[in-house]
């Protein structure tokens, strides 16, 4: 199968069998019909359908080494500068088409797939059969265009004890048995987002293991479909109210559900595991595949868009209001445009400094993407503080669209005008602003970009011990000592 196109995204969704609790309801299959999911279901038809324009076919695809067809360019694996160029021009068709607010589109997990089947070596050092394993599910992932999400972490209960010691040792998803065909896997993990309408989940590491004993049942790398017997889902509340796309023009369309993933007796086939009972191999996952850095890529042009998405933002509710001409209005502005040339230049550097990893795949150069990682999480905070400071209480002033064409009409064009809009557009802009900086979506967006990668004050530990700083303290201990 070649690139799947929105229509064929939905009939795969409407086979699949998923079991999906939400608000009271336990779903077994209908997702693509539910009112938490409709929208945001179709936004993602609509990505796979950008994949067929003619506008963005070319870049959006590559030939398939195996069966000639088009592919999508995130399962591209890059041996040139031009491939990382491609990469990058196809992850930001599809974040320009959400600005920014889908963190889940397939993009993300296919750079995963696409870095570690490269790095098949690496997993057979521990069975050649997981090396045959990654790869044999990557090409299965290109060529079919599966739609993954991933599930991390442990359950939040006890952060004073490792996840390995929560109640006992039987909460966080583990291995209870192994037979012959494979393992069985019982417990929770978080926080899978889009796993009531992803094809497959892929259960990977994350937490660093200790590489003790008691680890071995935690250390494990998979991939199994999303109607897997056993395997259920506890989304939270969806954001999405089911309200005219005017009135919630980000939520009705962006929504990404997510959940919590419970593994009952779930059996995973041998053919579907990566890894298994190796801790060490678990905690290299990431950095001795590569994959942390192609993903990293994907995020850091998403989160580009998204920056872009602001400032377009705010232009026009300086521009509206006639504020712009004020300097600490500017000094804010001028935020928003140095975090997007900030961005900007850590992805150019990135490409630039790229280099052919062991196993053969042009891989950006990390200390940009890893500043980036670092900072845009604290950097975004800023984007709904800003807005909601600038459109300040014009933005309670927002009846709907209803609104706007019934009785209050005539008020509405009278004393809801602005500087350069009419009564209806200013009130339309102005729901939209209220939908990234203030809606119960834009606090989950807020929190989700915080959050991304991690707790930012471990990545910030993290940071500093990977980083070289050697050279740097030799220079001033040498002025020091100079005479």
């Amino acid at each position: 199968m070649a690139a799947r196109t929105g229509k064929e995204f939905l009939d795969r969704l409407s086979q699949s069998r998923p079991t999906v609790h939400i608000q009271g309801e336990t779903l077994t299959g209908g997702i693509q019909e539910h009112p938490a999911f409709r929208n945001v279901v179709q936004t993602y038809a609509e990505l796979y359908d950008l994949q067929h324009s003619e506008e963005h076919k070319d870049v959006l695809t590559y030939a398939s080494p195996t069966s000639g067809e088009p592919v999508g360019t995130s399962f591209l694996t890059p041996r040139t500068p031009d491939d990382l160029v491609k990469r990058r021009k196809a992850f930001k068709v599809w974040a320009d088409h959400s600005n920014g607010m889908l963190g889940r589109t397939g993009d993300y997990m296919n750079s995963s797939l696409m870095a570690l089947a490269s790095a098949a070596d690496w997993f057979a050092q521990a069975n050649p059969a997981f090396g045959e394993n990654i790869r044999r599910y990557y090409e299965k992932a290109r060529e079919e265009d599966l739609l993954c999400t991933h599930t991390l972490i442990p359950p939040q209960v006890n952060r004073a004890v490792a996840g390995t010691q929560q109640a006992g040792g039987k909460l966080a998803a583990r291995i209870v048995k192994e037979d012959d065909n494979g393992v069985v896997i019982r417990g929770a993990r978080m926080l899978a987002t889009i796993a009531p309408f992803a094809d497959e989940m892929l259960v990977f590491p994350s937490t660093v293991l200790r590489g003790t004993p008691e680890d071995k049942p935690y250390s494990y790398a998979f991939a199994i479909p999303n109607d897997t017997p056993g395997l259920r889902y506890i989304a939270r509340e969806p954001l999405d109210y089911d309200r005219p796309r005017h009135d919630h023009p980000l939520a009705s369309r962006f929504e990404e559900s997510d959940c919590v993933v419970v593994f009952d007796d779930v059996h995973v086939p041998f053919e579907r595991c990566f890894a298994l009972g190796d801790a060490e191999l678990c905690n290299g996952f990431y950095s001795q595949t590569s994959s942390v850095v192609h993903m990293t890529h994907q995020v850091v042009t998403r989160t580009t868009a998204k920056t872009e998405y602001v400032l377009g933002l705010v232009t026009l509710l300086t521009e509206a209001i006639g504020i712009e001409q004020f300097q600490h209005v500017q000094e804010d502005i001028a935020e928003i445009i140095t975090t997007l040339e900030t961005l900007r230049a850590f992805l150019r550097a990135a490409e630039a400094d790229a280099a052919v990893n062991e196993y053969g795949v042009l891989t950006p150069a990390w200390a940009p993407l890893n500043a980036a990682r670092n900072l845009y999480p604290k950097l975004y905070q800023r984007f709904p503080q800003i807005l909601r400071k600038l459109g300040a209480s014009g933005l309670m002033a927002t009846p709907t669209e209803l609104d706007i064409t019934g009785p209050a009409a005539a008020d509405i064009e009278a004393y809801l005008q602005s500087a350069t809009l009419t009564g209806a557009e200013r009130v339309k802009l102005f729901r939209l602003v209220w939908d990234t900086c203030i809606s119960a979506f834009s606090s989950r967006q807020a929190l989700y970009e915080y959050y991304f990668f991690g707790d930012p004050v471990r990545m910030a530990g993290a940071y500093v011990k990977s980083y070289d700083r050697e050279p740097h303290r030799a220079k001033v201990q040498a002025f020091l000592e100079r005479s």
